[in-house]
């Protein structure tokens, strides 16, 4: 058998469809090609993050939508290397399209949503964000349908990116990721309140964690019920666990408190017994 009868050869042969070897080896040839280009592509991408153009998050949802269009593609010039059309196929599918529209309508929202946040950037990989409810975590992947949110218990949450953009989002860290925080304290009314507001400061700059610029301040809040109150503003890029952060800076003002006798108050409420 010559090369050409070998090429030329049909391994199927139904109606009028046929496949030869020649068309296998051209389908082989393009699909390996799509797969060298996606390669590339992909090392452009990490080329791009490695010079920080672009975060991991954007780089990886964009390669997903070159990737899913490139697939779509080869599929479609494999299928026309066999003779099949795909306009009739597309055409005669056209009502199950249709009826997938309507049954998976919020997994088309998610994906448009996706999209949305990726050509938006207002939620990248790395940014700390809060929901309703106080749940706060950081953002360590967004895909095309959801985004995955790290809590602060560790636990991984998955999040429709249509509740990323139709509802409250709250992002601590998305122009700077220095964010500012506070803790609150309240104190004895005879209490020396300049004593007060030096070691509040004091304990602010003696935490590793607490940035100097901008520097921590304190707040004269309130004359409370049974206390004056204050407040201990500061700042930090350590927002994920800035809980951690705030229960440190309460022993360390328990303790230089204790060490300069300055009461932390505690509710208190005065009784009057008139005799008649």
């Amino acid at each position: 058998m010559s090369i050409k009868e070998f090429i030329n050869y049909e391994i199927i042969h139904t109606g009028k469809y046929q496949i030869t070897v020649y068309e296998i080896i051209i389908s082989v040839v393009i699909i390996l090609l799509a797969i060298l280009g996606l390669r590339l592509i992909k090392s452009f991408f990490r080329r791009l993050e490695n010079n920080n153009k672009i975060d991991s998050g954007a780089s990886s949802s964009i390669f997903k939508i070159v990737k899913y269009i490139i697939w779509v593609i080869i599929i479609s010039i494999v299928l026309q290397t066999y003779g099949i059309d795909v306009t009739v196929l597309v055409a005669g599918s056209a009502a199950l399209f249709v009826g997938l529209g309507f049954g998976l309508q919020n997994l088309f929202n998610d994906f448009a949503s996706g999209l949305i946040i990726l050509f938006e950037r207002t939620l990248k990989v790395g940014d700390i964000v809060e929901f309703d409810g106080g749940i706060v975590g950081e953002v360590i992947n967004i895909g095309l349908r959801t985004s995955e949110i790290k809590d602060r218990n560790n636990i991984i949450i998955l999040v429709p990116n249509s509740k990323l953009v139709n509802e409250k989002v709250i992002n601590w860290s998305h122009f700077d990721k220095t964010t500012r925080f506070s803790v609150k304290v309240g104190v004895a009314y005879d209490s020396d309140v300049e004593k007060v507001k030096t070691l509040l400061l004091q304990a602010a700059r003696s935490h590793p964690k607490i940035v100097n610029h901008p520097e921590a301040f304190v707040r004269f809040s309130n004359f409370g019920e049974s206390s004056l109150d204050f407040e201990l503003f500061f700042w930090t890029i350590d927002n994920f666990i800035v809980e951690h952060i705030k229960s440190d800076l309460r022993f360390e003002i328990n303790k230089l408190f204790r060490a300069h006798k300055v009461i932390i108050a505690f509710p208190q409420l005065d009784v009057h017994i008139q005799h008649q």
